[in-house]
């Protein structure tokens, strides 16, 4: 069960992500088991648990990093914060994510996955919105389906590990705070080089970024 206390605001250390990170996963987007979207409302992007043989000892629990989703497969339509977050000639956009690897305790899910819900670019409000006092559910992120999308993952630190839950509201709140966590981590500088083109002075970041668009 998930212990009682405040969560931490940031994962990962300020100066830029440590080893074993950034690690790099590539695949199709796949269906899942169909909970998300229409039991959590959390729509995710699930790519072949195979992407994990090269990582063994990866411990299972709940990432954050960036991912990219092949151009000549889905369209996405641009807004005026993206582009003061992306220039438009950068062409692939490279989106803030929060994932799951590993077998979800709440659905006692027998095989491993990797579940990753993609996030607004981080100009915008901050997704989801916590709930209100009528009880309704947060409202997180929603993008068209885009099954069959080549989609490269960068993941670039870890927030906790996996927990079981006394109820499925109490596992939504805990993946709002997820999506929190990761935006605010990601907004710092060490790894918002990652997501943007403005500063191209870490040769890392730039390499990351091209490998990234790269279908």
């Amino acid at each position: 069960m998930r212990p009682d206390g405040p969560r931490d605001d940031f994962a990962g250390p300020d100066t830029g992500p440590e080893p074993p990170f950034p690690i790099r996963m590539s695949g199709p987007v796949i269906k899942g088991f169909g909970r998300g979207s229409k039991e959590l409302g959390i729509p995710t992007a699930n790519i072949p648990a195979e992407t994990l043989s090269e990582y063994p000892d990866l411990q299972l629990g709940v990432y954050y990093g960036v991912a990219a989703l092949d151009p000549a497969q889905f369209k996405h339509t641009r807004t005026e914060n993206d582009a003061a977050e992306q220039p438009a000639h950068t062409g692939t956009d490279i989106f803030p994510c929060v994932l799951s690897i590993g077998y979800n305790p709440f659905y006692k899910n027998t095989v491993r996955s990797v579940e990753i819900h993609i996030l607004p670019h981080l100009s915008m409000e901050s997704s989801p919105i916590a709930a209100d006092t009528s009880g309704q559910r947060p409202l997180f992120h929603h993008f068209p389906d885009f099954y069959g999308t080549a989609l490269n993952l960068l993941i670039l630190g870890y927030i906790r590990p996996e927990y079981d839950y006394v109820s499925r509201e109490a596992l939504i709140d805990d993946i709002r705070i997820d999506c929190d966590v990761a935006r605010r981590s990601l907004k710092r500088k060490a790894y918002a080089a990652f997501l943007n083109d403005v500063d191209t002075s870490d040769e890392k970041a730039n390499e990351v970024r091209q490998w990234l668009r790269k279908f």
